[in-house]
Formats: C-alpha cells, structure tokens, sequence
C-alpha cells in the first residue's frame, strides 16, 4: 500500500483529471488574490484544490480520507475493505465495540449488516 501522503496526491491528481473545469480555474487563479491571502501562487492553488477535494468528498457523503481510498483503490470492494479497515481501527483508539460505532456511523460490514 502507498505511503498516506503518496496516496493523497494521487488521489488528487486523479480527482483533477476528472475535473478538467477545476484545472482551468486553478490554471487561472489570481496571484493578488494570492498575495492578499498572504500566500504564493502555489499554496493558494493547493488551497483551492484542497477545498475542491472536500467540497467533493462532502457531496459524496465521505471524509476527504475516504475519497483519497475510494480513488486510489483498486477495486470498489478494496475501497470498502480498506475504508472499514480504517474506521474499525479508530473505534478501537476510542474504546468503541466494533458494532456500536458501526451502528453510530451508519456503516455497514462486508455483508451489508450493520
């Protein structure tokens, strides 16, 4: 598996190629508006993309982490795996029975039960 970084920016590269009309605007992006941020060209265009990316992820109904899975995953039941893999181990960090905290976050395990 692709180190978090990695992965993140290949899923946002990937997100980009999806979004040509995303690429334009963030070709486009005023470097006063930049400046006036207090910021370079480049991180504010990160910036935005990052925004983009969330504002997606949120449509999907999904962290930005788990649309960096679901568009870096090989399969849609790698994505799956991997996406449960991660929530189950932060509701051990919590101290959570593994069904309470499916049952609380609206998840359902690889058979479709919550």
């Amino acid at each position: 598996m692709a180190e978090p970084d990695s992965r993140h920016q290949a899923a946002l590269d990937r997100f980009l190629e999806m979004s040509p009309e995303l690429q334009t605007e963030l070709d486009n992006l005023n470097p006063l508006a930049a400046r006036a941020a207090g910021l370079s060209i480049e991180e504010y265009r990160a910036e935005r993309l990052h925004e983009a990316f969330e504002e997606a992820a949120n449509g999907q109904d999904l962290f930005a982490w788990e649309l960096t899975l679901k568009l870096t995953a090989d399969t849609p039941e790698d994505f799956q795996a991997q996406r449960l893999e991660v929530h189950r181990e932060v509701a051990e960090m919590a101290g959570m029975p593994w069904e309470e905290y499916m049952q609380l976050n609206g998840l359902k395990d690889a058979s479709g039960s919550a």
